[in-house]
């Protein structure tokens, strides 16, 4: 026994004598080096969807992330892969009222009413100093309007806004700007005018991102319906070309002995598109209107309106296979979509005056209600089955000249000799633009 006690007691005594302590001392010491086995706080578990199995690996990995971010982690927010447009001040929707806001944000549908009463403007916005040529709502930002004046000037309207309605003036044109088009991509503006260019504009940015020169004044511009890198133009002695925005350079020209061109229009496939020009010097009505190929750049048909009234304005009916052109004989046409594009004898929308202005027309989105501006300053308001007249709405003493339907609300935004109004119709929601006097 008293050497056991030796043999054991030795090397202990040695340890104590040296102050090292290897035994208890060194499996405390690894103790600690373990890692500790932590599972994830409660405050984790919101974080993640719920009825969706998280391994052990991907709650170690969170627990890892939450672990080493500096700081108190915001463990309850979930992580956003939307991209957000950024905000910019009198462009966003912040200084919207609620109740603007969630109609916008969700479309109400309002009892249509058929009488034919006339309303007054419920929103004027006051900022062109000479008359406005075009007015387009933007479908991706639902609050935002653009109009076009011959003040040199494109203005961008936060229309429901309670500080900054004009939100952006654009002064890159050197003379009067004739129609303006938001760009499918969103935030930015396509313009066009008689300093013979088209200009592309972001407008989050406030800067001219391109310039397209042309020999000749333009007087429309419109985006192709699937393609937004190409948009096609229409000027003063009669071109028509189609520019692609990623070269700057001219994609296809569509040439024919035209007029000045006064408006065109895409169909909603994008095959074809139509174009209207003054024939008046020419007397080749037959050329009045056009419908084309857009591929083959050859006429599809030459002799589609053969009536001696030049038509400043063709729309594409959203839904059904037909158009409409506004006449100088004082109605709205309608011609089938197919070939050979006949006229309907049978039904017109009359009611309204032309007089020699420019005046457009528009349908609304779900294509039940056509709209036209007029030269004795008001809103009229056709249904599209009947032709019957639902509305005419008095806005100004001025010639309205254009007619733009809000793509989700029920109301209507006039412009007057520099001035943007809105207009509830109770029928269908539509933008409108008038002009003091003539062009």
């Amino acid at each position: 026994m008293d050497l056991l006690r030796g043999a054991y007691g030795a090397p202990s005594d040695e340890e104590d004598d040296e102050g090292t302590t290897v035994g208890p001392a060194a499996k405390r010491v690894r103790s600690e080096g373990y890692p500790q086995q932590v599972l994830p706080p409660p405050a984790v578990r919101p974080r993640l969807r719920r009825g969706r199995y998280v391994s052990k690996r991907e709650r170690a990995r969170l627990a890892a992330e939450a672990s080493s971010s500096s700081g108190v982690t915001e463990l309850n927010t979930p992580v956003s892969t939307s991209v957000t447009t950024p905000v910019v001040r009198g462009i966003s929707d912040l200084d919207i009222p609620h109740n603007a806001l969630s109609i916008l944000r969700h479309q109400v549908k309002d009892n249509v009413r058929h009488d034919k009463e006339s309303r007054k403007p419920t929103v004027v916005l006051s900022g062109h100093k000479k008359a406005v040529n075009a007015v387009q709502w933007s479908r991706t930002h639902a609050h935002l309007l653009a109009s076009a004046g011959m003040d040199q000037t494109v203005c961008v309207w936060n229309v429901w806004s309670q500080e900054n309605q004009r939100a952006r003036v654009l002064t890159y044109h050197a003379a009067a700007v004739k129609d303006v088009r938001w760009s499918p991509r969103g935030l930015s503006l396509l313009s066009c005018g008689y300093d013979c260019c088209s200009r592309m504009v972001d407008v989050d940015k406030g800067v001219e991102e391109q310039v397209f020169k042309e020999d000749q004044v333009v007087d429309v511009v419109k985006f192709h319906p699937d393609n937004p890198n190409l948009f096609l133009s229409g000027g003063l002695k009669g071109s028509l070309r189609l520019w692609d925005t990623r070269t700057g350079n001219v994609a296809q020209e569509y040439i024919k002995p035209l007029g000045p061109i006064l408006d065109v229009e895409f169909s909603p496939d994008g095959r074809h598109f139509i174009s209207s020009s003054d024939v008046s010097q020419s007397n080749a009505s037959e050329n009045s209107i056009i419908v084309w190929d857009v591929s083959r750049q050859i006429p599809l048909s030459n002799q589609v309106y053969v009536e001696a009234y030049t038509c400043p304005c063709v729309r594409y009916h959203p839904w059904e296979s037909c158009f409409v052109a506004q006449s100088n004989g004082n109605y709205v046409a309608i011609f089938s979509g197919r070939a050979p594009f006949k006229l309907d004898r049978y039904r017109r929308f009359e009611g309204h005056w032309v007089s020699g202005f420019p005046v457009r027309c528009d349908f609304s989105a779900d294509g039940d209600v056509l709209g036209s501006g007029s030269a004795d300053g008001a809103v009229y308001l056709y249904s599209f089955r009947s032709s019957e007249l639902l509305r005419k709405m008095d806005a100004f003493g001025d010639a309205c000249v254009d007619v733009a339907f809000h793509p989700p609300l029920r109301a209507s935004s006039p412009l007057a000799d520099g001035t943007v109004g809105l207009l509830s119709s109770g029928v269908n929601n539509a933008s409108e633009k008038y002009q003091h006097g003539g062009l």
